[in-house]
Parts: C-alpha cells; structure tokens; sequence
C-alpha cells in the first residue's frame, strides 16, 4: 500500500524546475518565492547584527562567483563540473549560501564539510570529492591547512569565511576581499544549460554516515534541493496561514554543512521570505540573546537543545521568548514527555517534528502548526509517497504496524558518488519506480484529526546520533582495530543526559595483554585518547570502554549488536541508570 500526503496538503503548483541553478530559483519570483520587496533581509550575524539585504547578498554572490573565475581559471560553460569542486570548512557566517550559490554561477560543485572534523577526516571528503579550493574560518584554519596540504590544495586557493570577533589571516583572502575584487572584474557569461541539467547536475556533495566505513558522499541535484524547498514551503504554509504569519524571523543555529540546516534554514526560509538570525554555535546565552534580540519567531533546533533549555531554567527566566511560536525539530526523534514538559514552561509555544536524511535532500514529513500530534513526525509532504515493508518485503497496509520506509519524491538524490555498490542497495527499483530505501522503521498511525501521520520507531540502520551528528559505529570500529589493545570490538549507542546518545566500545584485548601489568582503567583509557586523538568531539567514546571475552556475531559475522544493547541495558538497570 503507497500512503500519501493528507488531503489539507496542497499539490505541487508545477513539476520543480530541472534546468535552472537553485540559485536561479532562489532569486527569481516566477518560480513561486515571495517577492523580494516583501520579503525579510535573509541573513543577519546573531552576535553582531550585521546584515544585508537580498539584492545585497545576490550581489555579493555574483561578486563572489567572479573573483573564483579570476583566481582559479574557471568559466561558467568550460570544463565539467567535476573539475570545479569546492569544499566549504567553515562554522555558519551570512555569507555561507552566497559562496554556495557563487560556486554554482560557475556551474561548479559544492561540499560543505562538518566543522568538528578531524584533519583526516576532513582530508578523507577533500580527497573523495575531488575539491579543487577550500573555504575555511580562522577557528579551524590549522585542520584545514593540514587536510588540504595532504591532498595538494595550495594555501592560495584557501579563503577565509569572515567570522564574527575572529580578525582574519594576512596571508588569506578572505570573503570580503573577493567581493572587493569581483567588483572590479567583468560580469560572467551566462550559463548555457540543456533542459534536465539541473536534474541530473550535482549541486552539493554532502557526506553521510553509512553503516560501514567511513562517510559516503550523497550526490544531490539542483532540482532536488529545488523540490524539497517548494515541497517543505508548501506544505508549512496552510499552518502559517492559518495563524496569520507572513514572514518571520527564524534561528539559523543548525549547521549550513548539514543537509538539515542546509535546505530548512538555508534555502526554504529564504524562499518565503524569511530572516534568518545565523549563530556560528550552539552557546546557550547566545542562544537565548539571540532569541530576545531579534525576536525570533520558529527555532529549528535538535533535541538536545531542547534537554539542555530544561535543565537551565532559571537561566532561561532571564531572557524574554515570547517571540517564539513554534519549535521544530529534526535529526533525532523528541520524546513526548520531554515535548510535554517544554509546553509546561512555555504553553503558547507549539511543537513539531519532521523526519528526512541526507539521502531525501532533506524533508519526508513534518509537522504543520494546524494538524500537532505530539510524538510523530508529521505527516508527508507535498509531491511525496512512501510504503512501509515488513521483515518479508511485503507491503504493510495497516495502522500502526511498524516496518522500513520506503520514499518516492523529486527530492530524492542521485546516488552515492563513486560507490555503486551502496547506490544499489540504497535506491531500488520495483513496478512503481525508484524508491529511497530508508533503512529506518516507521509506523504509520491515523491522529486523532483523521490525517495519517508518521511515527519513526527505531532505527534499522546502527547510526548513533549525538547531539544531531550520525556516527556510523563501523568507522569507530575500524580505527579501534588499529590500536594494539583491540583484539576485536564493537560500538552502540548508549543514552546521555546532554548528547541524547553517545557511542560506548565493547573490547576484546589480545592474549598478550594479561601480561603487560596495566590495569584495565589504564587500557581504557588509551583507547579513549585513541579516539580523541583522530575523530571529532562526537565520535569520542563517552559511553566509556568495557572489556569482554568475545564479541556476539551472527554464523556469517555480523555482530549482534541487539545483544550487547540488552547487555547495557541489564547494567544499567542493576545501577539504576537510565536506559
């Protein structure tokens, strides 16, 4: 059975457009976005209030696209676009989008990168995407300038993002500087696109945690970012209408590298005309300054923001959010009872929940302000269909029986880059198309409004999240398995009052070890610093290291991680600690 948005939900106007840049779309109001003369400025600095408006950030980006041209050689119309690959290092700044939709005037290709990644995680993404230039932030200039000497990035093709209280490196150009310069240089030739380019040409590659190995690079499309920002805007707006919002100023808090940030803050927001207030970080006062100052009206947060508001409240009487009416939330699932409790504080708040990945570019489902069950995540989104399949493959057609979402929309992406192995098993092909295997197990539930609604229920896939990164288990497991003390190991989420979940190894240490006289604290913690030595904050293993005699495996190998996730449990249960 194929489930469908609910009947409140609006059609599509027209099939998104697959043959413009999604900068195009973003600033062309033939396509649907709000007119700019009513719309908001769409990126003011949270710290210092710094803004610009739209013709001022089109032409910082037109600015921006020329001074690359000039630098790096490259043409609108020349070359693939495999050869203009550039990666973005760098925590938010107003200038984010304008240096992505610069890089795509050049008909180039953009790969935001995970500011909390190591050198060699992020040379890992350098080297796969094939980027050719970097844009970094004087905070983490030294990872970059290591991940990018190792892949032969020369340090005059790194540019500085202006970042708020950071003075900028001498050496570096900066943002700034190429907006100076491209004023001083010809205009661009304009891009010369067949029909169904922007259908089939790589707009970004963002990095996903897979099950295994290290992060995939998710190739998605113009067109796909373009469908989910009509299809996201389409669906939110009978709610806004319904509580007479026109626009309104929203956090910007989520990182721009992350396909959640990305497509809600970074282009949806936009395109209705919204303002978007950019904080580089989470900083709880900032947070709540930020909130007061520009009267923020929609915080798009992650579940643990939420936890930590909770757990500060008489911090949080200091500051005035009566501006906030809705809250949103993505990444991970919120409990109910902590949605309940966060109403118990601000009651004429209202709370909402979507579900999406990487893989759908972002959104499948969300909450509209009209139509709130708490503890779901809303429901479909305009141009989308989905099945939910059991254990056996076969489809489910009942209420509230769980199993794995399957996903049809024009949001759906390309593929894996250079892993076709993944792609397949991935993106599969039945009698109705091409469908996104999610990976995750989801029920559908009627509310009690009558619309159906989607519930996540756990995760297929062994992604741990930690505070709104995805940590594949496998890729911590493949560097345990480089120290001398792991014989053979396995990583589980296991729950954190801060972080929502956070990853714990089970290790299994070679027989040598017994005679080597360190206890077992001091092992430990050498893996401990094993990890924290090469992967980022959120890979670290907070859970904590407990040795075993041998890791649960199935006949073919797979660990049975479902044994060692009842074997925490037990312990945690006997301690008294959460589960």
């Amino acid at each position: 059975m194929v489930f469908y948005p609910p009947p409140w939900v609006p059609k599509l106007p027209f099939d998104p457009p697959d043959s413009i840049t999604i900068g195009e779309f973003m600033r062309s109001e033939i396509y649907g976005r709000r007119p700019i003369a009513k719309s908001r400025n769409p990126f003011t600095c949270g710290l210092t209030g710094k803004t610009y408006t739209v013709a001022e950030s089109h032409q910082r980006s037109d600015c921006i696209a020329k001074a690359l041209s000039k630098i790096l050689g490259w043409e609108p119309n020349a070359d693939s676009p495999w050869d203009k690959v550039v990666a973005v290092f760098s925590f938010n700044t107003i200038d984010y989008i304008s240096v992505l939709h610069a890089v795509h005037r050049l008909s180039g290709i953009a790969t935001p990168a995970n500011v909390a990644y190591s050198a060699s995680e992020l040379e890992h993404q350098l080297r796969s995407s094939g980027a050719k230039a970097l844009f970094t932030c004087v905070p983490v200039l030294e990872t970059a300038l290591k991940a990018a000497k190792a892949v032969g990035i020369p340090e005059d093709k790194v540019f500085i993002m202006d970042l708020p209280h950071h003075a900028p490196k001498p050496s570096f150009k900066t943002v700034q500087d190429l907006v100076e310069l491209g004023r001083t240089v010809p205009d661009l030739e304009p891009l010369r696109w067949v029909k169904g380019q922007g259908e089939r040409q790589v707009a970004f590659l963002c990095y996903s945690s897979g099950t295994s190995g290290l992060p995939k690079a998710v190739m998605i499309s113009h067109r796909n970012v373009i469908a989910n920002t009509m299809q996201l805007c389409i669906h939110e707006d009978v709610g806004r209408r319904k509580c007479g919002v026109e626009t309104q100023a929203e956090l910007g808090l989520l990182p721009f590298s992350h396909i959640y940030g990305l497509v809600v803050a970074g282009h949806a927001a936009i395109w209705r005309g919204d303002e978007v207030i950019v904080l580089p970080k989470f900083e709880l006062n900032d947070y709540l300054r930020a909130i007061e100052r520009y009267r923020i009206n929609h915080l798009v947060v992650v579940p643990p923001i939420i936890i930590r508001m909770l757990s500060s409240k008489d911090l949080l009487k200091k500051y005035d959010l009566s501006s906030v009416r809705l809250v949103f939330t993505g990444a991970a699932p919120l409990g109910k009872e902590t949605a309940e409790e966060l109403l118990r504080l601000y009651p004429n708040w209202k709370i909402g929940q979507g579900y999406g990945m990487t893989e759908s570019s972002t959104v499948v489902c969300s909450t509209s302000e009209h139509d709130i069950c708490l503890g779901t995540s809303g429901s479909l989104i305009p141009g989308t269909r989905v099945k939910v399949i059991d254990p056996e493959g076969k489809e489910i057609t009942e209420y509230g029986k769980p199993g794995e979402l399957f996903v049809q929309s024009p949001s759906v992406t390309l593929g894996y880059l250079n892993n076709e192995k993944a792609t397949a098993e991935a993106f599969v092909w039945d009698e109705d198309g091409r469908w996104l295997r999610t990976g995750d197990e989801v029920m559908v539930t009627k509310t009690p409004s009558g619309y159906e609604h989607l519930t996540i229920v756990d995760r297929l896939k062994e992604l741990i999240k930690v505070k709104g990164h995805q940590v594949a288990p496998a890729e911590l497991e493949a560097h345990l398995l480089t120290h001398p003390a792991v014989d053979d190991c396995a990583v589980i989420a296991v729950p954190d009052e801060r972080d929502g979940e956070v990853p714990k190894a089970f290790v299994v240490t070679p027989a040598s070890m017994a005679a080597s006289g360190r206890t077992d604290a001091e092992v430990a913690a050498e893996i401990v610093k094993h990890v924290q030595d090469h992967k980022a904050h959120y890979k670290w293993l907070r859970g904590g290291v407990e040795f075993v005699d041998a890791i649960p495996k199935s006949p073919s190998g797979k660990i049975l991680r479902r044994l060692l996730r009842d074997r925490e449990k037990e312990a945690r249960r006997a301690r008294g600690a959460k589960i």
